[in-house]
């Protein structure tokens, strides 16, 4: 499918004759991209999240960004594919998706009080040049002191179990941070635009 603004549409030509194409299921990424007004399409990349030994967050953002990108290429040999992934940091210890309500307790009893460092890396990989630009957006966000009953409350009204440290910041989330800053407020959603709308540029696409 193609997408315009979150609208499915058939065909888009002259608007953006390199294919664009978001190597990810995720409706947040499809919904931030989409406020960039191109066509797209979406693909389902089939990568391991595991971290390797040794590896630091930031450098598992960046690897699974262009692996992302990659898992999807040979199906689009002439498109610009856009790779992203993010990463959760707390005190050393990285912070996956929590999948299930049990590890998303877990996750926000952790950082109660705390600040999380939140690694969200792009790949943009042309295909019909080969060249392959990837960067990470870093932002660090302050929890509020949560109690249990807050914390209860909160997972069952958002559920926010495919997120990174298991709060929504673009929802009801809002409401268990004291503090954000950092490079991009689109990354900590998924997708860091601004550094997306650059990499274009340099690609040849204008957004304007």
């Amino acid at each position: 499918m193609i997408y315009i603004s979150g609208i499915t549409v058939k065909e888009a030509d002259g608007m953006n004759p390199q294919p664009l194409v978001l190597a990810s299921t995720s409706i947040y990424r499809r919904e931030l991209l989409g406020h960039l007004q191109i066509p797209f399409q979406t693909a389902a990349p089939d990568v391991d999240e595991t971290p390797l030994p040794g590896e630091d967050a930031k450098q598992t953002s960046w690897r699974l960004s262009r692996e992302k990108a990659h898992a999807v290429a040979a199906n689009y040999p002439d498109a610009l594919i856009i790779g992203s992934d993010q990463v959760a940091l707390l005190g050393g210890q990285q912070m996956g998706k929590p999948l299930t309500h049990d590890n998303a307790v877990r996750q926000l009893r952790a950082v109660r009080g705390k600040t999380v460092v939140f690694y969200t890396a792009l790949t943009l990989l042309n295909m019909r040049t080969g060249e392959m630009l990837t960067e990470v957006a870093e932002n660090r966000v302050s929890f509020r002191e949560l109690s249990d009953d807050e914390i209860e409350s909160y997972l069952r009204k958002e559920q926010p179990y495919h997120c990174a440290g298991s709060a929504k910041s673009e929802g009801l989330g809002i409401a268990l941070i004291s503090r954000m800053e950092g490079d991009d407020p689109n990354a900590l959603i998924g997708l860091p635009i601004i550094l997306l709308v650059g990499m274009l540029k340099k690609q040849g696409v204008s957004i304007l």
